[in-house]
């Protein structure tokens, strides 16, 4: 499958190949476990290529189907589907890191991660480094004899900052630590963060990927070397074990997943384009527009600048409770990724003081850019007239 084209990988790979029963289709195995007819053991410790199913947690041949479709649309050795973005998440930094470690996170990444690095890790003896990975030599003044892990989001959430995954695997590469990437927004059609030095890439399955809005998942891809460890220790030992009937959805998702990535890009960029001409939008943030501060990267990064638009607008509280009564087509709800449209107020407050935690200059640079608050849009895939006018009408 390595050799076809993306829109064929995303449907076929992961298939079965052998002789026998071949449904067209994915089978969902829903059974939490299954019989065996030679001893295995009950160690998660010593499972292995060869072990036959025993026991979901360990293993369930719908939920490896997802890992291998994953594992070939990011170029990557191997997959671990997790119960979601955070599970996955909290699973690759539990497993590589330990007590007197030092992680280096992106300063305005998504608000889970940053309080679970800041808050649960410290209390775990690993001590954390917010910087604006946008800035390279930033990155690179914060490594310690300590670093073990620099871990970036492209597009980040919500400013949409575009990171040089290049650049930052180089410093990753010369101090010895772990490049984590977390591409959720970018989707592997736009961005193949391996093919670009990264060691893991995370996804929240949940967003693009399964892209329907009915299905939690995460997922991890890398190494065979790297994701041995954390398939017994991240997956099986902490226990966020995705459900089949979800990794199922999730796979018959991803089949669409090249001509979803499409129309949302195709989408966002009308929908750009109409408010950055809008008297009552202040500032549009889109990768796709050349007003993006790294518009340069993200075309030479991304094969599709995917569907998420961060704007701010005069009166934003207000504004947010017309978008709450008077929407027709699009939905003011969180989440993002889905065929549907959704917006939602990300306010500063909750943001900077809370989630980040940012002083002095980091704070002034993310107030003059997101004032009191910005809208996360995460454009879905309707008529593109049909957002514009929905949008038209609760901005005037």
């Amino acid at each position: 499958m390595s050799e076809k084209g993306i829109r064929t990988r995303a449907i076929h790979a992961g298939e079965p190949h052998g002789a026998g029963n071949r449904p067209s289709a994915p089978d969902l195995v829903m059974s939490s476990t299954f019989v065996v007819d030679e001893e295995v053991s009950f160690s998660a410790n010593n499972l292995d290529a060869d072990t036959p199913y025993v026991y979901t947690r360990w293993g369930n041949p719908t939920t490896d189907a997802l890992e291998a479709n994953l594992a070939n649309l990011e170029n990557a050795e191997a997959c671990i589907a997790f119960a979601s973005g955070m599970a996955a998440t909290t699973a690759i930094l539990l497993n590589h890191l330990s007590q007197g470690d030092h992680l280096i996170v992106q300063n305005t990444n998504y608000p889970g991660t940053a309080e679970f690095a800041r808050d649960t890790l410290s209390r775990f003896g690993v001590s954390t480094s917010a910087v604006d990975t946008t800035d390279v030599e930033a990155v690179r003044n914060a490594v310690r004899d300590q670093t073990k892990m620099i871990w970036i989001e492209t597009p980040s959430n919500p400013l949409l900052r575009v990171v040089d995954i290049a650049a930052i695997s180089e410093v990753a590469k010369q101090c010895g630590a772990l490049l984590v990437v977390d591409s959720t927004f970018a989707s592997p059609i736009a961005t193949r963060p391996i093919d670009l030095g990264a060691d893991l890439v995370m996804h929240s399955l949940t967003k693009y990927i399964g892209g329907h809005g009915d299905a939690m998942g995460g997922s991890v891809c890398g190494s065979q070397a790297l994701l041995g460890p954390l398939r017994s220790e991240g997956l099986s030992h902490y226990g966020g074990v995705i459900s089949p009937f979800n990794a199922w959805l999730i796979l018959r998702g991803i089949a669409t997943l090249p001509l979803r990535m499409q129309a949302h890009e195709q989408n966002a960029m009308a929908v750009a384009e109409f408010l950055e001409g809008h008297a009552k939008v202040e500032q549009v943030l889109y990768p796709g527009l050349e007003s993006h501060p790294q518009h340069a990267l993200a075309k030479r990064q991304m094969d599709n600048y995917s569907g998420m638009i961060s704007f701010r607008a005069a009166d934003p509280k207000p504004l947010a409770e017309r978008m709450m009564a008077e929407l027709e087509v699009i939905h003011y709800a969180v989440s993002l990724g889905h065929h549907r449209s959704l917006i939602y107020l990300m306010q500063t407050g909750d943001l900077v003081d809370t989630s980040y935690q940012l002083k002095g200059e980091e704070r002034d640079k993310y107030l003059d850019v997101a004032g009191e608050g910005l809208f996360r849009f995460s454009i879905g895939i309707e008529d593109p007239a049909d957002l514009i006018a929905d949008l038209d009408r609760v901005l005037q």
